[in-house]
C-alpha cells in the first residue's frame, strides 16, 4: 500500500482525474490549494505562478493505493508532463504506508 500526492495547477484538474482513472486509480481525494512560487521566472508568460504576492488556484489528489497503480500514474504524468507548454507540470511524491486498517 502506498500513499500517492498529486499536485497541480487548476487548468489541469479535468486532466489529472483521467490520469487516476487510467491508472485504474478508482478512489482518491481531491482538495483546492493555493499555489505559491517565490523565485522569479525570466519567462512569466510560460509560468501560471506569474507573482510572488498571489497565488494560483490550484488542486491537490491524494490516494491510497496498489503499488503497481501507482507506477502506472507516474508513467503517465511522465508521459503528460512531456508534452507541457508551460513551466508547471504536475508534480507527484509516494509515500510508503507501514500500517493501515
Amino acid at each position: 500500500m502506498k500513499l500517492v500526492i498529486v499536485t497541480a495547477v487548476d487548468e489541469y484538474k479535468k486532466e489529472v482525474i483521467k490520469l487516476f482513472k487510467n491508472a485504474e486509480i478508482e478512489n482518491f481525494s481531491e482538495s483546492d490549494i493555493e499555489g505559491f512560487k517565490t523565485s522569479k521566472s525570466g519567462n512569466l508568460g510560460s509560468n501560471w505562478f506569474a507573482s510572488e504576492r498571489s497565488g494560483a488556484d490550484s488542486e491537490m489528489f491524494f490516494s491510497f493505493s496498489e503499488e503497481r497503480k501507482v507506477d502506472k500514474l507516474f508513467k503517465l504524468i511522465k508521459e503528460f508532463n512531456e508534452n507541457l507548454d508551460t513551466n508547471n507540470p504536475i508534480k507527484a511524491v509516494v509515500v510508503p504506508i507501514e500500517k493501515f486498517i
